[in-house]
């Protein structure tokens, strides 16, 4: 089976192996422990969470022209490429067990991708099981593999010979179709590597890829929430009113919007029964728990210890949460939000785009690092990841935000940007948006609240912000309102502002009216 990609296998290699063989397999092989819920618990070593400067894409004449290179879209030539699958492939011949999934992204058949992982470890297959759509055994039988993912953690690349910034290597060719991810244990690699392809090739057939959640309501208003890690995505999607179709990646297309995936990867830290039930409940066997503190003889988890990373974790299929929608298939969006965690406190807690305003923002990416979260950080820090998910989108920009243009205008979908952050002044000085009034707010955008309040037009962030919203302080609408310092979030308001402008700057032959649609300096 192996042998066609040049894996000559002297061991066992599992295809497809059920839920609980893999957990009886990763606990035999000592790769994790099971906890007092009954999920199996790893750690990851030196890497938890993805390693960005070690992702490559091969340079090769079919895609060159295609991809936007540069800091983000990293090339490596063909012959390091060749190099690094040689020895990942001889890796995985000598082992003693292998570990197949054949899968899919996209729910909707007109617009699926196969893929097949091939895993080192019984609880990497775990994850991609529990994260990909699963096939039906007749849908097994006729699995063709459009793309394969090989992931070998113990496969370490050597940056003299083989052109690596590291031991890690997380290399695309999309000319081969094959994705090879080396030295590192952190289990999020290989899905954003399929959320990578999927971006890829979607554009191509007029299909807009986006990293967002998404949820239905009774009567089949379907909303998509965007955001960077840490603004809220989502919590505010796990809905216990909704049915949530899927919780970080999507496609649309004249069909609707589609999830890429069968299962949700939520962050774990300071998570709590009463704020997040929905998660909370998920944890269970069959879920996988990366680097979250777990007792020694109780089992039992502590949320809050950030020992080994804030970016703790837990993968589950999407059926561990009740009324999810597991066609994974909706109808167009009524309404989008995007989210941002200010950490100014500047920004308004919530305000309406128009289609000009909702690509500049799509294009900025928004949200912002807090003080002491990161070595030498202190004071909050401006960051900008374009369509709320840069490191995954290898095509020129306006391919992205042209696309954005085209459904929200030939749907009428409304879309608003609301600020998760903080309001009263900027980290350390005021408060995080309280939960309940950020959820009142979501509440109203997606319920037409919005539709016919009055406005106001933000002087320096150039959007409009309603006057009033159903169970929120009026006061708190307008964030200057809330600072005792008026002239205070003047300045900073401003600060922040410029670094819109500045971050701008980096894209080529935009559009001038969406230039315009942004923040004045």
């Amino acid at each position: 089976m192996l042998e066609t990609i040049g894996i000559d296998a002297q061991g066992n290699v599992h295809r497809n192996l059920d839920i609980d063989a893999l957990i009886e397999r990763a606990v035999d092989k000592g790769e994790g422990k099971i906890s007092k819920v009954g999920a199996l618990t790893v750690t990851t070593g030196k890497y938890t969470g993805r390693s960005p400067n070690d992702k490559f894409i091969v340079q090769e004449d079919t895609t060159k022209d295609k991809i936007s290179w540069g800091k983000v879209n990293v090339p490596i030539s063909e012959e390091k490429f060749d190099r690094l699958y040689d020895k990942i492939t001889k890796y995985l011949s000598q082992k003693d067990e292998l570990f197949v999934f054949d899968g899919f992204a996209g729910a909707d058949t007109d617009h699926q991708a196969h893929f097949r992982i091939i895993n080192e470890l019984a609880s990497h297959n775990l994850f991609i099981t529990q994260l990909l759509r699963r096939p039906t055994p007749e849908e097994l039988k006729t699995h063709r593999a459009d793309f394969v993912i090989i992931s070998a953690p113990g496969c370490k690349a050597d940056p003299a010979t083989d052109g690596t910034n590291s031991e890690a290597f997380i290399v695309v060719n999309l000319k081969k179709r094959l994705i090879i991810i080396g030295g590192t244990s952190y289990a999020g690699e290989m899905k954003k590597s399929v959320f990578s392809v999927m971006n890829f090739l979607l554009p191509e057939k007029d299909v807009f890829p986006m990293h967002c959640s998404a949820n239905v309501g009774k009567e089949g208003d379907v909303a998509l929430f965007f955001g960077l890690s840490g603004t809220g995505k989502t919590t505010l999607s796990a809905d216990e009113s909704r049915s949530l179709i899927g919780d970080d990646e999507h496609g649309w297309s004249e069909n609707g919007i589609f999830n890429f995936e069968g299962g949700c990867y939520a962050k774990c830290i300071n998570l709590s029964k009463e704020k997040e039930p929905q998660i909370w409940d998920a944890i269970k066997r069959g879920a996988l728990v990366e680097n979250v503190i777990m007792h020694p003889e109780t089992g039992e988890y502590d949320f809050t210890d950030s020992t080994l990373t804030e970016n703790t974790r837990v993968g589950y299929p999407i059926d561990f949460i009740p009324g999810a929608e597991l066609s994974g298939i909706a109808g167009h969006p009524k309404t989008i939000i995007f989210l941002t965690a200010d950490a100014f406190g500047v920004m308004p807690p919530v305000s309406k785009l128009t289609h000009e305003q909702a690509m500049y923002h799509f294009m900025s990416g928004y949200t912002s690092k807090l003080a002491g979260t990161e070595r030498g950080i202190t004071e909050p820090k401006a960051t900008f990841s374009s369509f709320f998910g840069d490191p995954f989108m290898p095509l020129k920009p306006m391919i992205y935000a042209n696309l954005l243009k085209k459904y929200i205008s030939t749907y009428k979908t409304n879309v608003f940007l609301i600020n998760t952050g903080w309001t009263g002044g900027p980290y350390g000085v005021g408060q995080r948006m309280d939960l309940n009034a950020t959820r009142a707010m979501v509440t109203a955008a997606l319920e037409g609240k919005f539709d016919d309040v009055d406005y106001a037009l933000h002087p320096v962030f150039n959007v409009m912000v309603p006057k009033e919203c159903p169970g929120v302080d009026s006061n708190i609408l307008d964030p200057k309102n809330t600072w005792e310092d008026k002239s205070a979030y003047d300045e900073q308001a401003k600060k922040l502002a410029s670094m819109f402008v500045e971050n701008f700057k980096k894209f080529k032959d935009i559009p001038q009216e969406v230039i315009t649609a942004g923040p004045k300096a």
